[in-house]
């Protein structure tokens, strides 16, 4: 049987490199894009199929940060699929994120500089939103929506005869300073996207203690400082083309600048081909690329004496589990409102 992937974010960005090398990788997959534009998702769809003609290339339209698209296209795939292989949770925001200048420029004559740039940490602040379903919309398309997509795709995700993997997008930027238990949304703060990755990170430990007896695994994976969409608008584009060639340099130095998205799924592309039981679930799994070119997997095991920052998770399983607990709760509560709103309409 062919092995089933489900992509989200797969339009763009990391998630088209990635369809493209899994099809490089297997060229019989039936590869299914989760796409909230479907138009472009269309398109994709046809290249895909022009360069590997012999793959099953299906889509389906889902914008994880509105509740009721997730929950129609959970339905949609519940009907489409028996099973899942592979659920590649790779889309996510950073909206209008800006630059400290301040602690850019303090970062640069420091010890730290090929840190701060591989993790950009304490760089980027962004201005969150609340969506339609009331939650902070980082929140929501980083984290919960795809923990909703998880749990609504439970029955095509747990079959005790062959393991199904999880693999989500995390970063460098997942700070645990950043992260709150009081405040999981991070509605009080100004670094959403890194809390949102740290969450990412915590959800990961949390699937693998209550899903591994039921025959699912997760890990995450950081692609590593590249250039796409969503950094772009970091920077105006003059900025870039004088960087650029400093960054080029740093990568002698620090392996982290993959720079592409084509390097950047290195490690999403590298897990596709491992056994999920195997792996530490307390590892993150790094891509990265050599100053010449060539790419591979980083997992360092003691990130504090690493200057390419952590691999390791910083974190703890009794948190995660509370975390977990946390969004379980916040579902019940979403659901309700979501019924009650369907029932008065």
């Amino acid at each position: 049987m062919r092995k089933a992937v489900l992509v989200t974010g797969a339009s763009s960005g990391v998630g088209l490199a990635l369809c493209k090398r899994l099809l490089e990788e297997d060229h019989e997959l039936h590869l299914c894009l989760a796409c909230r534009n479907r138009s472009k998702a269309e398109a994709v769809r046809a290249a895909l199929l022009a360069s590997h003609p012999l793959a099953e290339v299906s889509i389906v339209q889902v914008d994880v940060s509105d509740l009721q698209s997730v929950f129609r296209a959970s339905q949609e795939l519940r009907q489409r699929f028996q099973r899942l292989d592979y659920v590649y949770l790779n889309a996510g925001i950073m909206p209008n994120p800006q630059l400290n200048i301040k602690a850019l420029f303090s970062g640069l004559f420091s010890r730290k500089v090929i840190h701060m740039f591989s993790t950009a940490e304490g760089l980027l602040t962004q201005e969150d939103q609340i969506t339609a379903d009331g939650l902070q919309e980082v929140f929501e398309t980083n984290v919960f929506g795809h923990f909703i997509l998880i749990q609504e795709l439970a029955p095509l995700l747990c079959h005790s005869d062959s393991p199904s993997q999880l693999i989500w997008t995390s970063s460098r930027n997942a700070r645990k300073s950043n992260f709150c238990l009081e405040d999981i949304q991070h509605s009080r703060g100004q670094e959403p996207y890194s809390s949102s990755k740290y969450a990412v990170d915590l959800l990961s430990v949390a699937v693998n203690r209550n899903f591994n007896s039921r025959g699912l695994y997760s890990s995450v994976v950081c692609p590593g400082t590249m250039v796409t969409n969503m950094t772009c608008g970091i920077l105006p584009p003059f900025v870039w083309t004088l960087l650029m060639p400093i960054i080029w340099l740093l990568r002698f130095f620090a392996n982290a600048f993959t720079l592409t998205p084509y390097n950047g799924t290195e490690a999403l592309v590298w897990l596709f081909h491992q056994k999920p039981e195997s792996l530490n679930p307390l590892t993150k799994y790094l891509s990265a690329t050599t100053g010449f070119g060539s790419n591979y997997v980083m997992t360092q095991k003691y990130p504090e004496e690493e200057i390419l920052g952590n691999s390791i998770m910083d974190l703890d399983e009794d948190t995660a589990e509370k975390f977990y607990q946390n969004l379980l709760e916040l579902e019940k509560h979403v659901r309700a409102t979501i019924q009650k709103r369907n029932h008065q309409s």
